[in-house]
């Protein structure tokens, strides 16, 4: 599936519910799917800066496509991290680089996150998207 298929099945579920404590529900549920970071990784070079909680990211790459793997010391923070690696793991460095985002806008998480909350969110894209291309510089793909 590509980013965009997944993008698209994101905004089909959370259209699902019609108020914003569902949806805050439904993502508190997804952070308890996160595929868990190895304890090895929850150090400070995996801690992504800028988020008000902490949250750790690790990539890694396998064959042709990234895999991402997270934590956070918050539930709604985990199931934002959740969401996102749902989407962008298990697709190129270069696809994810180049994404379009625009899902996160489309669901109505941005507007409906804290100011602190928003700026960790935009941290976490920025994050992995650096991981990726990082990875797309060092493998060509």
């Amino acid at each position: 599936m590509t980013i965009k298929e997944k993008s698209q099945s994101v905004v089909d579920e959370f259209a699902i519910f019609d108020d914003w404590m569902d949806k805050y529900a439904y993502l508190i549920e997804l952070g308890k799917e996160l595929p868990i970071i190895d304890e090895k990784f929850k150090n400070d070079s995996h801690l992504i800066t800028g988020c008000q909680s902490r949250v750790w990211l690790h990539a890694d790459y396998d064959e042709d496509n990234v895999v991402f793997t997270a934590d956070s010391d918050a539930v709604i923070t985990k199931g934002i991290i959740s969401l996102l690696i749902r989407v962008m793991s298990d697709a190129t460095p270069s696809e994810i680089f180049n994404a379009d985002f625009t899902f996160i806008d489309d669901i109505g998480l941005s507007t409906h996150l804290s100011p602190t909350r928003a700026n960790g969110l935009v941290s976490m894209v920025k994050q992995m998207k650096l991981y990726a291309k990082a990875l797309h510089l060092k493998t060509g793909k």
